[in-house]
């Protein structure tokens, strides 16, 4: 199923946003206030915010604050972007696991994914799922949110890699086992 073009107005979906400078703290209190789930990885990187919510929420919640933060867009369209859940939770694995061992990459592009799908085994990242970037000099494991971001994880020894299967998507919980 393609998650970007079947949400229905009321399903739950993961959407990011684009904050502007020092304008996260008040759109995190809006979303706390009406209990809204949401993913700020600001040590990481400030100016990205992950929302869950309906894609009737998201359309109100950028029209309010449209001064604060856009949100991300798929191509060629006016509709809000869903990330997958899939994505979102290697996504925050990441981020949370290791800020230390991360290079921001900054928005995600297709040359980001030019190696093979690889999973984590062993380590502070196991479990965590990307593709293999060759950069300054060193393999790195890109883990990125399809338009939104890509981070690089640290230099990881081959012998803690295994290659994955595009289609092969277990669960985060799973792998971490």
């Amino acid at each position: 199923m393609d998650i970007g073009t079947a949400t229905t107005e009321n399903e739950l979906h993961w959407y990011a946003l684009k904050v502007y400078f020092h304008r996260q703290a008040a759109l995190i209190a809006d979303l706390t206030e009406h209990g809204t789930e949401y993913f700020s990885p600001a040590k990481v990187i400030p100016s990205l915010l992950f929302v869950r919510c309906s894609l009737e929420y998201i359309k109100q919640f950028a029209a309010e604050h449209w001064q604060q933060s856009r949100v991300y867009r798929e191509p060629g369209s006016r509709k809000p972007s869903a990330i997958p859940d899939r994505e979102m939770e290697v996504f925050r694995f990441v981020v949370t696991a290791g800020e230390q061992g991360l290079t921001l990459l900054g928005d995600d592009r297709p040359e980001y994914h030019q190696g093979d799908r690889v999973r984590v085994t062993d380590g502070p990242f196991k479990g965590a799922e990307g593709h293999i970037k060759r950069i300054k000099k060193d393999r790195r494991v890109v883990v990125a949110i399809g338009g939104v971001v890509a981070v690089a994880i640290t230099y990881i020894h081959p012998k803690f890699l295994e290659k994955v299967a595009e289609e092969e998507t277990p669960t985060l919980l799973n792998a971490i086992r």
